[in-house]
């Protein structure tokens, strides 16, 4: 009398993307993970880790590639992070962060 054990994982791109927009918050904080910079990983030797306040980021891809910055939010609900000195001012002149993806930036 075996008991079978299922997995719960899917390869089906309709299940997995439900899975990923519906996850809840302390699912995020890891799938809103950043690689490391080439001396962090050698120095940890890890890849990626999650993103958290605090945490000094480099933007590496896109109009803002370049800059750095320490992360002032991880806005698990909308998906990005904020990074302190990289904001934009609106037309009626308050100034708001640019969210970034955690795919686009490194940690450094």
């Amino acid at each position: 009398d075996s008991i079978m054990k299922f997995s719960t994982v899917t390869s089906s791109r309709r299940k997995a993307r439900k899975a990923h927009f519906s996850a809840p918050s302390s699912r995020r904080h890891k799938l809103m993970s950043a690689r490391l910079s080439r001396d962090l990983r050698n120095r940890f030797n890890v890849r990626s880790m999650p993103v958290r306040r605090e945490d000094e980021v480099q933007v590496v891809r896109g109009l803002y590639k370049g800059q750095s910055g320490k992360v002032v939010a991880v806005y698990r609900k909308k998906w990005v992070i904020h990074i302190e000195r990289i904001h934009k001012e609106k037309a009626n002149g308050a100034t708001v962060f640019i969210g970034f993806d955690t795919s686009k930036v490194e940690i450094t």
